[in-house]
């Protein structure tokens, strides 16, 4: 039983983690208004959106991304820690 969790953690933070990066790169190259980049960002500016609040300004550079991917790896991490101890 533990090895569904484990796996639907895993799946769930993939998820999110490759979400992020390819809204990333919908950001650079598709206009804001196609439906592709539209719909990754009614998933991910939610999520995003916090991060942004309590990062400094760093000019052109949006760090808050890495920091969501960082958060997501460190809570999967903590998750299977708990599932597994």
């Amino acid at each position: 039983m533990t090895n569904i969790w484990a796996s639907l953690i895993r799946l769930f933070s993939s998820f999110l983690t490759w979400g992020v990066i390819i809204h990333i790169l919908l950001g650079y190259f598709l206009d804001p208004y196609h439906p592709a980049r539209q719909f990754t960002a009614r998933l991910f500016e939610p999520l995003l959106n916090p991060i942004r609040q309590f990062l400094p300004q760093s000019g052109m550079l949006d760090f808050s991304p890495l920091v969501l991917i960082i958060l997501v790896q460190l809570i999967e991490f903590m998750l299977l820690g708990l599932l597994f101890a």
